[in-house]
């Protein structure tokens, strides 16, 4: 049998809309990242009649993705997320292990239009970009390299459910 090498592919996109506010907090050593769950929708026929399923998905941001995401989002808000699924294991306090599968994002769009106030105390459509993309350069690099950088991310310390 010939052997068969599985390509390594792990993209998520989903769309949906913030279920509470994100918690935004840093590494010990200063990194920002935030967390949030987002609900998304999925509409289907069922026996000739319309339904609706609900899919709740966490989302972690790290660095200036992270930081984009500051004053942007709140509960309700409707966003466009790009990443790649990971999971990640813990104990409790309580000696229970726990682990989650959860999106790391790559690039968040803001599907919220955000409006500002001007000078002379109109609103108008704020012109900062919608966009924001991982500003990390990890994801171009084959694992061994990156195990050589000094700067890997690093992992989460205070672990949540």
């Amino acid at each position: 049998m010939a052997d068969f090498k599985m390509p390594e592919l792990n993209s998520v996109i989903i769309a949906g809309n913030l279920t509470k506010d994100p918690v935004f907090r840093q590494t010990t050593n200063g990194t920002p990242v935030v967390n949030f769950t987002i609900a998304s929708n999925r509409k289907f026929k069922n026996n000739g009649k319309w339904q609706e399923d609900v899919c709740f998905v966490g989302v972690v941001a790290w660095n200036k993705l992270a930081e984009s995401c500051r004053g942007r989002l709140q509960k309700g808000s409707a966003v466009l997320i790009d990443g790649e699924l990971q999971s990640r294991s813990w104990k409790t306090e309580d000696g229970h292990n726990r682990s989650i599968v959860e999106i790391k994002a790559r690039r968040i769009q803001f599907l919220n239009k955000r409006m500002k106030v001007t000078e002379t105390g109109q609103e108008v459509e704020d012109e900062e970009p919608s966009t924001y993309t991982d500003d990390s350069f990890d994801k171009f690099l084959a694992s061994s390299e990156g195990e050589n950088l000094d700067t890997q991310e690093p992992e989460e310390e205070n672990k949540q459910n």
